[in-house]
């Protein structure tokens, strides 16, 4: 059993898999962030005493 060279095709494949995976990944952490402030009620531009009134 002896190691051959990958092909071409394989490092396309494993690059566009990356670019797939990393934008996945983008998008889960920007939903998640987005949860985050929703659930806790408060928006970034504005300190929490303002919300209150």
């Amino acid at each position: 059993m002896s190691l051959r060279k990958s092909h071409e095709i394989h490092q396309r494949r494993f690059s566009r898999n990356l670019g797939v995976g990393l934008t996945l990944a983008a998008f889960i952490v920007i939903i998640f962030g987005l949860t985050i402030v929703k659930v806790s009620g408060t928006s970034l531009g504005q300190p929490v005493q303002e919300l209150q009134n």
